[in-house]
C-alpha cells in the first residue's frame, strides 16, 4: 500500500513539473522565446555574425549573446546596437512578452515597425533610432502602458502621428525627429519631446517650437492672439521689454545673494529629491528609498553589517521588510570633491547598462546630506575575496568567471550606447552571485563615451597594478584601458594573487609581465598557478588563458585586442592567429632594440608621484 502511495506521489510531482515547463513550450515542444528570437534572427542580415550562437535547438536562450534573462530565465532585454544589421524586424518580437528593454539603434534595419510590438506590456525602453524603418507609426505603441523611453528618430517613418500616443501616461522621453511624419501632433505626457526635422509638421514654425507639444500649441495661440488684438505693437514691445528687464534684475540679485550666503556660511548646496522632481533622477525601475528605510534595513548602519570599504564609502548588508537582502553603499563624504559626482555617475550609468554579467542597481536614496546606492546582495562576495577563501575556487569556476566578466565588459564597450569605460577592472570589482556567476560591479569610476569618441582624458583613477601604462602616464583612457585591467584579472584568477604580488618569490617586483612572459616562453607557467588548485587544471587551457592575458597587457593600446575579440578567444575562436601575429610583431620590435613593455611600464610605476595619483579609490562591495 505504501509503495502504491509513493508511486502516485511521484507521478503527481512529475505531472506538476511537466506543466510548469510546458508553460514555456510551444505545441511542438520548443521554447517559445527561442522560436521568437530565431524569427528575429532569420529576418535580419548579420554581417559580423554576432548572433552566431543563437541555436534553434537550444533549451533556452539565456546564454546567447545580445540577450539578457531574468533570474526566472525569461528574456527581459534584447540589445543589438551598432552592429551594421540590415533586413527587417520580425513580428515575432511580439511573442517576447517579458521584454523590458529593446535596443536596436544605429543599424540598417528597414521595413515597417511591426504592430505586434504593442504586445510588449512590460517594455520600458525602446530604441529603434538611426535605421531605415518606413511606414506609419503603429497605433499599437499606445498599448505599452509602461513605456518610459521611446526613440524612433532618424528613420523614414511617414503618416500621421497616432493620437492614441497621448494615452501613454508613463512616457518620459520621446524622440521622433528627422522622419517624414505629419500632424496634427497629439498632446503627449512626455516631459522631453522632439519632432524637429519632420517638414510637414514644422514647415510653418521655427525649430524651437518643435521640441515640445506645449511649445507648438503656445505658438499657435500667440499667432491667433496677435491677429485678434487691436493694441499697438509698440505698446506690447515696451511691456515685454520692461518685464524681461525686471526678471533679469531679480535673477542677478537672487544669484548674488546665493553666492554671498554660501561664502559666509560655507555650506554645500545639495539637490534633494522630492516627489515632483523624482522623474529627473529615477531612471527605469529604480526605487527611491527613504533614508529611514535604509537605516532600519542596516540596523542603523551597524558595524556588524559592514561588508566592504571603498574610497567613496562603506557597504552594508541590509534586509528589507519583505525579506530581500540588499547591499547599501553609503558615500562617506557628500561634501568631498567627486562624492556627489560619484553618486550621479553610478545612478545614471548602471541604470542604463542591463546585462546578466553587470551589477544591477536596485535603488537609491538622496537627502540634503546623504547619498546612498542600493544593490542586490552578492552572497559570494568578490573574486578577490573568494581567491583567498576556503575552499578554493576550482579551475572550471575560474574559467567561467573570466568569461562572464569578459562578456560584461564587452557589453559596456560595444553593445551599450553610449559606450562605458569602467576604468578600474580588478578582482575586487568582480562580484559573484549565488551560482558563482561573474557580475561586473563598481561603476563609480566609469566614463560614458559617445561612439564617435575613441578616448577620454581625465584625472587618473584606478588601482595600482591594474592601470594601463598610457593611462598612468597621460590620464588618457579608452576601452583598451579596461582590456589591460582584464588581462591582469586573468593572471589574478590563475595565480590567486594580487597584481603587485606577482613574481615576488623570484625577486621580479616591478617587471611582473616580463616574468610571466619568461616563464611562458620557458614552458614553466605551472609556477604561476595557484597552489590551492593542487594540479587540478587543464594545462592546455592554462597556456591559452596566459596567452590571452599577455595579448591584453601589451604596452601599446593599439596592439591590444578589443573585448569582443578577447571573449571569442576565451571561447576558443581565433587565439592561435592572434598569438602568432603578436609574436611576429614582438620579434620585429626586439630586433629594433625596443624596451620591453614591462620595462617601460615599471619605469612608470616606479614614479612615486604617479603612484600617489593612482591610489586605490574604490573597493569591493
Amino acid at each position: 500500500m505504501e509503495r502504491r502511495g509513493d508511486v502516485v506521489f511521484f507521478c503527481l510531482a512529475l505531472f506538476f513539473l511537466w506543466t510548469s515547463v510546458a508553460g514555456l513550450l510551444s505545441p511542438k515542444g520548443v521554447n517559445y522565446e527561442v522560436q521568437a528570437l530565431m524569427g528575429i534572427k532569420y529576418s535580419l542580415v548579420d554581417p559580423h555574425s554576432v548572433l552566431s550562437n543563437w541555436d534553434p535547438d537550444a533549451v533556452d536562450p539565456c546564454s546567447w549573446t545580445m540577450v539578457t534573462c531574468s533570474p526566472d530565465h525569461f528574456v527581459i532585454a534584447l540589445g543589438i546596437p551598432s552592429q551594421n544589421m540590415s533586413g527587417t524586424l520580425s513580428s515575432s518580437i511580439g511573442n517576447l512578452t517579458n521584454l523590458q528593454t529593446v535596443l536596436l539603434q544605429d543599424n540598417n534595419i528597414s521595413g515597417p515597425i511591426p504592430s505586434e510590438i504593442g504586445r510588449l506590456q512590460k517594455l520600458q525602453t525602446l530604441d529603434l533610432s538611426d535605421n531605415f524603418f518606413i511606414g506609419q507609426l503603429p497605433d499599437s505603441l499606445s498599448h505599452m502602458k509602461g513605456l518610459h523611453y521611446l526613440r524612433l528618430n532618424n528613420n523614414s517613418l511617414s503618416g500621421v502621428i497616432p493620437s492614441s500616443l497621448a494615452n501613454m501616461t508613463q512616457l518620459a522621453f520621446l524622440d521622433i525627429s528627422y522622419n517624414n511624419l505629419s500632424g496634427p501632433v497629439p498632446r503627449l505626457n512626455a516631459k522631453t519631446f522632439n519632432i524637429v526635422g519632420n517638414p510637414q509638421i514644422c514647415a510653418t514654425g521655427v525649430d524651437q517650437n518643435c521640441f515640445r507639444t506645449t511649445l507648438i500649441s503656445s505658438a499657435v495661440n500667440n499667432s491667433q492672439d496677435s491677429q485678434s488684438s487691436n493694441r499697438p505693437k509698440s505698446h506690447k514691445v515696451s511691456l515685454a521689454f520692461a518685464s524681461s528687464l525686471s526678471c533679469i534684475c531679480l535673477l542677478i540679485l537672487g544669484f548674488g545673494f546665493l553666492l554671498w550666503w554660501r561664502q559666509r556660511y560655507n555650506k554645500q548646496i545639495f539637490f534633494d529629491v522630492n516627489e515632483q522632481h523624482r522623474e529627473e533622477v529615477c531612471l527605469g525601475n529604480l526605487k527611491k528609498f527613504h533614508f529611514r528605510e535604509l537605516q532600519l534595513a542596516t540596523n542603523n548602519f551597524s558595524s556588524k553589517n559592514l561588508i566592504g570599504k571603498g574610497g567613496f564609502g562603506n557597504v552594508y548588508k541590509g534586509y528589507l521588510p519583505d525579506g530581500t537582502v540588499i547591499a547599501v553603499k553609503r558615500l562617506k563624504d557628500g561634501n568631498a570633491i567627486g562624492g556627489d559626482t560619484q553618486f550621479q555617475t553610478e545612478v545614471e550609468m548602471i541604470s542604463l547598462a542591463v546585462h546578466r554579467n553587470l551589477l544591477r542597481l536596485y535603488g537609491f536614496c538622496m537627502t540634503a546630506s546623504e547619498r546612498l546606492l542600493v544593490y542586490p546582495y552578492m552572497s559570494n562576495g568578490s573574486v578577490a575575496f573568494r581567491l583567498k577563501a576556503k575552499p578554493a575556487l576550482d579551475w572550471a569556476t575560474r574559467k567561467r568567471i573570466a568569461l562572464g566578466a569578459g562578456r560584461g565588459l564587452l557589453y559596456l564597450h560595444e553593445q551599450c550606447d553610449p559606450k562605458i569605460i569602467h576604468r578600474d577592472v580588478k578582482a575586487a570589482n568582480i562580484l559573484l552571485d549565488d551560482y558563482c556567476e561573474a557580475v561586473v560591479g563598481d561603476f563609480g569610476l566609469a566614463k560614458l563615451l559617445d561612439h564617435r569618441d575613441s578616448h577620454v582624458t581625465t584625472a587618473v583613477r584606478g588601482t595600482v597594478g591594474h592601470i594601463a601604462p598610457e593611462y598612468l602616464s597621460t590620464g588618457q583612457s579608452s576601452e583598451k584601458t579596461d582590456v589591460f585591467g582584464f588581462g591582469i584579472l586573468l593572471l589574478e584568477l590563475i595565480s590567486g594573487q594580487r597584481a603587485l604580488e606577482f613574481g615576488k618569490a623570484a625577486n621580479q617586483k616591478g617587471v611582473m609581465l616580463d616574468w610571466v612572459k619568461k616563464i611562458h616562453l620557458e614552458k614553466k607557467i605551472d609556477l604561476l598557478v595557484d597552489k590551492d588548485l593542487k594540479n587540478n587544471y587543464d594545462r592546455i587551457e592554462l597556456d591559452e588563458i596566459v596567452q590571452v592575458a599577455l595579448l591584453c597587457t601589451q604596452y601599446l593600446p593599439s596592439h591590444r585586442p578589443k573585448m569582443s575579440e578577447v571573449v571569442r578567444m576565451l571561447e576558443g575562436d581565433g587565439l592561435a592567429e592572434k598569438w602568432e601575429a603578436s609574436q611576429r610583431a614582438e620579434s620585429t620590435r626586439s630586433r629594433g632594440n625596443e624596451l620591453s613593455s614591462s620595462e617601460r611600464y615599471s619605469d612608470l610605476t616606479d614614479d612615486s608621484s604617479l603612484l600617489a595619483q593612482a591610489m586605490e579609490l574604490s573597493g569591493p562591495r
